[in-house]
């Protein structure tokens, strides 16, 4: 016999269902709101990682195919660890930098911060990339300096409001007659002012000495001023360490497998060499046993964008030595060493294919001399494209804008190498639209590939005076080297790399 429940009574028991699933669905929505996503999870979900920095020369600037730097170098490896995109915030004032990073509107900072004990209370540094240490330089014409003793009774330049004038003061308890003048500068400045004899000491940092010691060569090291210094990665201080213990195991793995190592080396003892005797030997021997087998595929891509072969060959030896394999920490590679981003935008596949890249470095080239403005004429166009080759046309137009700025002709190249050399500086490239450049590269660069050229071109009327007057035909091999003409070009790499360095 069926039994039937009156109707109120179902309405209640359905009225009772409803609301005991309400509640379990509540309790399950309260149990899944305590606990919420980590730092981490926020960051893979988002789908980027937001890092504050301050534009300069050892933290991240606009290079001639985009960002680059040697901490955004390592920032950028972090973020691809992660399959997330990078977004850098410029913040060039450090106390609203790190606050910043205390309210968590920055997942962390990365500007060349020392990790000071004062620093600890609200951020969580992690490990170290890089130890920096106060130095005294001293112009090359005075005795090296052996100690502070040694500094009694003379001038020392220092920043002024630094952490080396606080060093200096300490210093004085034991030396008492340490004398120091502090100045409104950056490090470049007092490195400069070293270099001219202006000033016969100073006070800066390690990696400053290290990344502009090749620009100013009467600047010589005497000795440490300081311990080291930790630079390190600011974090907010939290519990939710989620994201700052994968960034320790990408800083532990870097180290570990070599590529910290590597960027430090890209970035601070990369350097331009002047075309000396050695490297003009080192060349010459090259031209025999490398340039052949590259010399019908420049040629051809020189008549193809009405260029001269032999500019693109003093080119493609000025960026690989004519190195096919040549490649570089960030991201360049091949004969013409074409970054991704202009061998895509050449319609280049394989940047490591030496007739591809000679094609799209020859492209390149072209196109640069193109897009200059019409009243750059005749040679000026030649250096100034060269100067956008290495550097880029923004770039470029930075220091034309600050050449007219100061009183100089934008369209001269002898006026604008004058001034280029100082959108390295803070008070300069602050003011530019692309922001901080190395400077002197562009410089050196054209300097070198018109030397290169001049040699290039001088060996080839030679040959072709030999061929004429002898009709023994030449002499140069199109033969790839043996590998015994890979160990001689390496021992006179060798010799020119010791003999070129200042």
């Amino acid at each position: 016999m069926e039994i039937r429940k009156p109707f109120v009574l179902v309405i209640k028991s359905m009225v009772t269902s409803l609301i005991i699933g309400s509640l379990l669905i509540a309790g399950s929505f309260v149990l899944v709101r305590s606990t919420p996503p980590t730092q981490l999870e926020q960051v893979l979900e988002a789908g980027e990682l937001r890092v504050v920095s301050s534009n300069g020369p050892t933290t991240y600037y606009e290079g001639p195919n985009g960002l680059t730097g040697f901490e955004y170098s390592l920032v950028k490896g972090f973020a691809d660890s992660l399959g997330v995109r990078l977004v850098i915030e410029d913040e060039s004032n450090l106390e609203l930098m790190l606050t910043g990073v205390e309210s968590k509107k920055y997942h962390f900072a990365a500007a060349g911060l020392t990790a000071l004990e004062s620093r600890h209370k609200n951020l969580s540094f992690a490990d170290p990339f890089m130890q920096i240490t106060q130095q005294l330089v001293y112009n090359s014409r005075l005795r090296q300096p052996s100690s502070i003793e040694s500094l009694r009774g003379k001038e020392v330049l220092v920043i002024a409001n630094s952490s080396h004038t606080k060093r200096l003061d300490a210093l004085r308890a034991q030396y008492p007659d340490l004398l120091w003048r502090e100045v409104d500068a950056e490090m470049i400045d007092l490195l400069e002012l070293v270099n001219k004899g202006e000033a016969d000491y100073a006070v800066v940092d390690s990696s400053a000495y290290d990344l502009n010691r090749y620009s100013y060569p009467k600047a010589k090291l005497a000795f440490d001023v300081s311990d080291p210094q930790d630079l390190a990665w600011a974090f907010p201080a939290l519990q939710d360490d989620t994201l700052f213990s994968v960034a320790q195991r990408y800083l532990s793995s870097i180290k570990t497998d070599g590529t910290l190592a590597k960027v430090t080396e890209e970035f601070f003892d990369r350097h331009i060499q002047e075309v000396t005797t050695g490297e003009a030997m080192a060349l010459t021997y090259r031209l025999e046993q490398r340039l052949p087998q590259w010399l019908e595929d420049m040629k051809a891509s020189a008549a193809e964008f009405d260029l001269d072969w032999q500019l693109l060959a003093a080119i493609s030896y000025q960026e690989s030595h004519w190195k096919a394999d040549a490649r570089s920490h960030t991201g360049v590679r091949g004969l013409m060493m074409l970054t991704k981003n202009t061998a895509k935008a050449m319609g280049i596949k394989d940047r490591e294919d030496p007739q591809q890249s000679i094609y799209g470095g020859a492209k390149y080239l072209r196109l640069l001399l193109d897009r200059l403005p019409q009243r750059i004429e005749g040679d000026e166009r030649l250096y100034f494209a060269l100067a956008a080759y290495n550097q880029g046309l923004g770039h470029l137009e930075d220091a034309r804008v600050l050449t007219e700025r100061m009183g100089g002709n934008p369209s001269k190249w002898d006026d604008v190498r004058k001034h280029m050399p100082l959108l390295s500086k803070h008070q300069y490239y602050s003011r530019a639209k692309h922001g901080y450049m190395r400077g002197w590269e562009p410089v050196k660069f054209v300097d070198n590939v018109l030397n290169y050229h001049k040699i290039i071109a001088w060996h080839q009327q030679q040959e072709e005076f030999r061929i004429a007057t002898t009709g023994a035909g030449n002499r140069i091999s199109l033969n790839t080297p043996s590998k015994s003409d890979d160990s001689k070009d390496n021992q006179t790499d060798n010799g020119a790399r010791n003999l070129s360095v200042l």
